[in-house]
């Protein structure tokens, strides 16, 4: 990957030093030795580049990463903190189009589970984040983030968990079945298998050309996890390989046919294709109907 040129390499340090300016206090922000160092040399060659642009016709001799990695430890009440990983890109991205290489790549960030919230609250927490202004992203973290902690602190209000879990028990059931144009790589379906009990999920994954997602539990925990998935475990796929639509949502009278999530990929029927990526649709089928659900095969496949 190219290089930034020197002015939107200014842009993307100045960025490092507001956050900096943002967090002055110890264990407030992880900047290693190595990385500290790399971004004074890279600024003395922004600086000049500035001031004689002839002069540069060159990057910098040292070795330029794919991005500057930073840990902000966001301060919240009760002396808790949150962690956001901010991602600040010092090269073109592999996508991004000429057109757009006159410009910065976007900053990235994410945030890290601590240990008073749980994977299905930290996944609405970020299903919610502001994209593209890291800025924002960071004052609406720390406000949603306080606000949620003041709320499982509040010795009026009792356990937030235990009347979170309450909801959810009391929360209609619904089964909601997802198409996959493809679905292969195997990591993904994992995350996808494993993420889901976090949740309150049940259903199973099928990869292949087409993979199929079912999923059973509460809507809004379905719409949570599907989130989580696409922006954490999906993270780094470009936005044209992540097709997938909601084909068949069932409301009315659901109960649970699924004992836990699984993966069927390995276990359904003969595979086909070249490259055996071709599920056995008639295996599904039958295997659907014995679980009493058979008539979502053709609201889903068709």
């Amino acid at each position: 990957m190219a290089p930034l040129p020197p002015d939107l390499m200014a842009t993307q340090l100045s960025t490092i030093d507001l956050l900096t300016a943002m967090y002055p206090s110890p264990g407030e922000l992880d900047l290693d030795a190595s990385t500290a160092e790399c971004i004074e040399r890279l600024r003395e060659w922004c600086e000049a580049a500035e001031s004689d642009p002839s002069s540069i016709s060159s990057p910098p001799r040292i070795p330029i990463p794919c991005s500057i990695l930073l840990a902000v430890h966001s301060p919240l009440s009760n002396g808790k903190t949150i962690q956001v990983n901010v991602s600040i890109p010092m090269c073109h991205l592999p996508e991004q189009k000429e057109a757009d290489e006159g410009e910065a790549p976007p900053v990235t960030y994410s945030l890290r589970q601590p240990d008073w919230m749980s994977k299905a609250e930290l996944g609405r927490l970020s299903s919610e984040l502001p994209s593209d202004d890291v800025f924002a992203a960071l004052e609406y973290i720390q406000e949603e983030a306080g606000a949620f902690l003041e709320s499982i602190s509040a010795p009026e209000q009792g356990s937030t968990s235990a009347q979170t879990l309450a909801q959810e028990i009391n929360d209609p059931l619904v089964r909601v079945w997802f198409y996959f144009p493809s679905l292969s790589t195997r990591a993904k379906r994992s995350d996808m298998v494993n993420y889901a009990p976090d949740y309150g999920l049940t259903g199973f994954v099928l990869a292949g050309k087409p993979g199929v997602l079912c999923l059973e539990g509460a809507s809004r925990d379905i719409d949570s996890y599907m989130s989580f998935i696409k922006t954490h475990s999906w993270g780094d796929i470009p936005a044209h390989q992540k097709k997938v639509s909601e084909r068949y949502r069932e409301t009315e009278g659901v109960e649970r046919v699924f004992g836990g999530m699984e993966e069927i990929t390995d276990s359904l029927g003969e595979r086909g294709g070249q490259r055996a990526n071709r599920g056995d649709m008639q295996a599904l089928e039958a295997w659907l109907g014995s679980r009493g659900v058979g008539e979502a095969f053709e609201k889903v496949i068709f």
